[in-house]
């Protein structure tokens, strides 16, 4: 497991666990979702490993975005784990929402300073720009990417473009009866 100490003398991990289609995108260039599979393990469908992930992570952070439209699909799925939203400009957190959902401007960097402030200890990194972001700064160690068995021509990129290479490690692959598959890279340093 990477993790990288802060001049606050705290560790931090941050990692990536997203979907994309075969051909890299993760939304329709209107930010829709409809070509996921459906992973609703409570009904005794695959959840293709989340809910595991989910226990390890002590914080989510993501873009307005990706909260916007995670807020569109009705019941907020992350319960009471803490959610830090980046943003340039305002963003409206639904009441129910404010104990858990916070709104900052800072770079990732920064971001990731005042966490290991606050203890945390694992980051969950979503949202296209966000996770660029914090690709382009160096801070993510862990990838996690569920490729879905789709062609969508066009839409929003997962990865855009860098300064320089970003190496990575292949730590597991595994295959799912319904053609999903799923890496886990670690980014070397």
């Amino acid at each position: 497991m990477s993790r990288r100490l802060f001049h606050t003398g705290e560790m931090m991990k941050a990692s990536v666990y997203i979907a994309t289609s075969l051909d890299g995108f993760i939304a329709r260039e209107n930010g829709n979702l409809d070509w996921l599979p459906n992973g609703n393990s409570e009904a005794g469908g695959e959840d293709y490993g989340y809910q595991e992930f989910m226990t390890t992570i002590d914080i989510l952070v993501m873009g307005r975005n990706t909260f916007e439209k995670v807020m569109t699909f009705g019941e907020w799925p992350y319960q009471e784990k803490p959610v830090i939203v980046l943003s340039h400009g305002s963003v409206e957190i639904p009441q129910c929402l404010t104990q858990t959902v916070e709104v900052l401007f800072c770079s990732p960097r920064d971001l990731m300073e005042r966490l290991a402030q606050r203890r945390m200890q694992h980051a969950y990194i979503d949202g296209g720009k966000t996770i660029q972001g914090f690709l382009r700064e160096g801070l993510i160690d862990e990838i996690i990417i569920t490729r879905v068995p789709i062609l969508l021509g066009k839409g929003l990129r997962l990865f855009g473009p860098l300064e320089q290479d970003i190496r990575l490690r292949h730590h597991g692959t595994r295959a799912y009866p319904n053609g999903l598959v799923q890496s886990r890279y670690a980014v070397e340093r």
